[in-house]
């Protein structure tokens, strides 16, 4: 019987390699990562052990040291919400949405890292909160039919 399969997600770090929060960061997504990927490859028909321990399918981890283009800047912004202050905590000094994309162009050093996007599920995180990042790690993808 033929089937398709269906890709992996995609995790992005926005990773700053002299960041201690961001390599603290990367660290736990890799381990979380390969955790995935063995616990995928065991028989969890015949072991049981599997099912106790922490529940994430496997995903593509995608680190870059670039900015995000002014596109993924949105989508992240509006993945995090934007009351808090949160468009300034992620580039500094920004005020909003419109703001933020304008201080990311004429300085691409204002975006601050680690952030972590889910994009498949609609997910982010920034700063190394690492309690967040698991929550949204191991939450359940989001329905596509939900209403």
């Amino acid at each position: 019987m033929f089937r398709f399969h269906k890709s992996l997600d995609v995790i992005t770090l926005f990773h700053k390699a002299s960041s201690p929060a961001s390599i603290r960061a990367q660290t736990l997504l890799k381990q979380i990562s390969a955790h995935a990927s063995e616990s995928a490859t065991e028989d969890q028909a015949s072991d049981h052990a599997a099912q106790n321990k922490f529940q994430r399918t496997e995903f593509e981890l995608n680190v870059t040291e670039d900015p995000p283009t002014s596109d993924q800047l949105r989508t992240i912004l509006e993945y995090v919400g934007s009351g808090g202050g949160r468009a300034g905590q992620i580039v500094d000094g920004a005020t909003g949405e419109t703001d933020a994309v304008a201080k990311l162009k004429e300085n691409p050093d204002s975006f601050q890292r680690p952030v972590i996007v889910d994009w498949n599920n609609g997910r982010a995180v920034f700063g190394f909160r690492e309690s967040e990042i698991m929550k949204m790690i191991s939450q359940i993808p989001k329905e596509t039919n939900s209403v």
